[in-house]
């Protein structure tokens, strides 16, 4: 019953706000326009428009997150100038599976514009019905939203309609004259959104104390060695990540810490989390994230090694991809762990750094955690490719999460580093030397002795004279 109350009186604000906006847009009119022939700016607000079916609907989550970017108004002139269309995400996509934390971030006031740009990213302006989507044997089709971001809307084989990496779940729920509501699966977050909720994280975690290391002692002159400049919080660290892996796969710890020491500048358990669920979330790559936190405690490794001031880029098979791996290839013992460390560059790439890299010098030998081996790339067919041969993988979804600290590229294939026969090698070249079968070579001394004997017939009897 309350909240029955509770909605009544919401949309009746809501409707009272729309006809004090209409009202002042019409006052505001010039006096000599009496021919009811409304401007763009001033054109009334019909209860049969698609704004206030927004709200009539039970997509209420998403009508607050309208009220409190204050985009009413904007919203109002862009349904006066053209048709719209609303991607609206279900209530539970918003209530109970967004990170909480990001739900703070958007809700601050002082992050009123990233709110405003997550809400115009979720309309088109411009009617698409779901009759308009692009079959699943053409391109997707790019729309450009109400925050000057794109959306690309295509349809998988199996024949769900997909906006951006939303699957629609209720087309054409809403049909109004001035536009159309489609409701989805989960929020649509733009890239600068992440990227500026992902800043502010990183900057609220860095340490105002630098670390301070004991004084020490120069051999040769007895004296106190004069301290070296302060690492600035963020700064690359000192040992190179292999010196800062832990011997096994997360066995032991580290032999020597990175340059923030107990005082890490970054929280790096929270962006591998984050970036684990961006996998689960973006879809298709779910048996990567099972490895990393189930099957392996490498993601705990990876979050030390961030919270270090370590950067990393991981090559992320697909589902596809991991399904194609035999039992043999995962039974030994650390073979998902040499699997995954082979996809770890200690680099930050991003699909644009890597496609520019290969396009000026070719191929290019990027290391690995895996140490020796080295992942090769180089360019075929407009896009980046892993390896070589039958095991090479092309670059698949590219910048599937990355935040300064950690870059996900997706691939659709297992690399494996190409395998040195040596055992081969050395049985060709055990072949190829010939056994020397000559005879020892004799003096002269011993050679006028076998001739004096062999005229006696007597050089039968000593080998050396044979």
């Amino acid at each position: 019953m309350d909240s029955h109350i509770c909605g009544v009186s919401k949309k009746t604000l809501f409707l009272f706000t729309l006809l004090c906006l209409s009202v002042s847009s019409i006052s505001a009119l010039p006096h000599q326009n009496k021919t009811g022939n409304s401007t763009g700016t001033g054109q009334m607000i019909n209860s049969n428009s698609v704004l206030v079916a927004l709200l009539d609907s039970h997509y209420t989550e998403l009508a607050e997150l309208v009220e409190k970017a204050l985009l009413l108004q904007t919203l109002e002139e862009a349904v006066g100038k053209h048709n719209i269309t609303i991607f609206a995400p279900r209530n539970e996509a918003l209530e109970r599976q967004l990170d909480p934390e990001f739900k703070r971030f958007l809700l601050e006031p002082g992050n009123l514009k990233s709110l405003q740009t997550l809400v115009l990213f979720h309309i088109i302006p411009q009617r698409v019905g779901s009759n308009d989507w692009p079959g699943h044997k053409s391109n997707p089709s790019r729309h450009t939203t109400l925050c000057n971001d794109h959306l690309h809307l295509i349809t998988k084989n199996s024949g769900k309609k997909v906006v951006g990496s939303a699957e629609l779940t209720r087309p054409d729920d809403v049909t109004r004259p001035d536009g159309v509501i489609h409701g989805i699966e989960r929020l649509l977050v733009p890239q600068s959104v992440q990227e500026d909720f992902n800043r502010r994280r990183n900057l609220r975690s860095i340490s105002a104390v630098l670390p301070e290391g004991a004084p020490e002692v120069d051999p040769r002159t007895h004296r106190l060695k004069k301290p070296e400049p302060p690492v600035r919080a963020g700064s690359p660290p000192v040992l190179p990540i292999y010196d800062a892996m832990a011997p096994g796969p997360s066995l032991a710890p580290a032999p020597a810490p990175g340059p923030g020491g107990p005082h890490h500048h970054f929280d790096g358990e929270s962006q591998v989390k984050d970036f684990i669920q961006t996998l689960l979330l973006y879809g298709g790559y779910n048996e990567m994230a099972d490895i990393l936190v189930n099957l392996t405690s490498l993601a705990t490794e990876m979050g030390r090694l961030v919270s270090e001031g370590y950067v990393l880029t991981v090559l992320a098979p697909n589902d596809e991809a991991m399904a194609k791996l035999t039992t043999d290839q995962l039974s030994e013992p650390g073979a998902p762990e040499q699997i995954i460390y082979y996809h770890i560059i200690p680099e930050y790439q991003t699909e644009e750094s890597m496609y520019n890299a290969v396009r000026r010098f070719g191929k290019i030998g990027y290391d690995t955690l895996r140490l020796p081996h080295k992942v090769a790339a180089q360019e075929a067919d407009g896009s980046v490719k892993f390896g070589s041969g039958d095991g090479s993988a092309y670059l698949f979804d590219p910048d599937i999460y990355t935040d300064g600290r950690i870059s996900v590229q997706g691939i659709d294939g297992v690399l494996f580093p190409e395998v040195e026969k040596e055992s081969t090698s050395v049985k060709k070249s055990v072949s190829s030397v010939k056994v020397a079968t000559t005879k020892p070579r004799r003096g002269k001394l011993l050679e006028v002795a076998c001739i004096m004997l062999g005229t006696l017939g007597q050089d039968s009897r000593f080998t050396t004279c044979q």
